[in-house]
């Protein structure tokens, strides 16, 4: 990914919230095929290894985990995203040398990806999924709910996937490279804005304090 030095994320703690807040990622491998990507939810365990650990699941049917990846996986996870229009620039008034951007957060984790098949590990990561995602539900839904054999047979369906991650990238685009006036209109725009996501963004527009 490339990342100028203005926009650059290196803080551990902002990646890993960028990781949690992320509803779907996109794991990517290389293989003597070609590239091969599927978007699917991973969950990072924050307390194995020296970055953590990315899990999730694949279909079986699913030929990426049969397919021999060349090199290390890459996982990527979005953050707020949103359109940004030159009308919302001071300098479009001063000089009108101005142009459309987009401000986006990303993150990219890359780490050797392992393959499982076992029926305990399986229900562990597909349990600690679903927990994540039902947590916040007033009534939570878990796996224990669903017939043992019925879950077996789900897991029978699916490939279990483990990423120690070796190396993360961060990128956090939100207008630091404009003068302070161009960002506080674009601040004021995207709050100002009727769609949710560009609402979202605001907040991350740095500002004077």
């Amino acid at each position: 990914m490339y990342i100028p030095p203005a926009f650059r994320d290196d803080d551990i703690e902002s990646i890993r919230a960028t990781i949690r807040g992320a509803r779907l990622a996109n794991l990517v491998t290389a293989t003597a095929e070609g590239p091969v990507a599927t978007p699917l939810p991973l969950f990072l365990d924050e307390s194995e290894g020296d970055h953590g650990v990315l899990y999730g699941h694949l279909a079986k049917a699913n030929p990426q985990w049969q397919l021999a990846p060349i090199g290390h996986a890459l996982a990527i996870f979005g953050g707020p995203e949103a359109y940004v229009t030159p009308s919302w620039y001071t300098t479009k008034q001063e000089t009108g040398k101005v142009v459309p951007t987009w401000n986006y957060v990303a993150v990219h984790a890359y780490g050797p990806v392992e393959f499982f098949h076992e029926p305990e590990r399986l229900l562990d990561v597909v349990t600690r999924l679903t927990d994540r995602h039902e947590g916040p539900r007033a009534k939570p839904w878990a796996v224990s709910d669903a017939p043992a054999d019925f879950i077996a047979a789900q897991l029978r369906g699916i490939v279990g996937l483990r990423i120690p991650v070796v190396r993360f990238e961060g990128k956090r685009k939100m207008s630091q490279n404009r003068p302070e006036a161009d960002r506080i209109g674009v601040a004021a725009g995207l709050a100002a804005s009727e769609d949710p996501g560009d609402r979202e963004v605001a907040p991350l527009i740095p500002r004077p304090v």
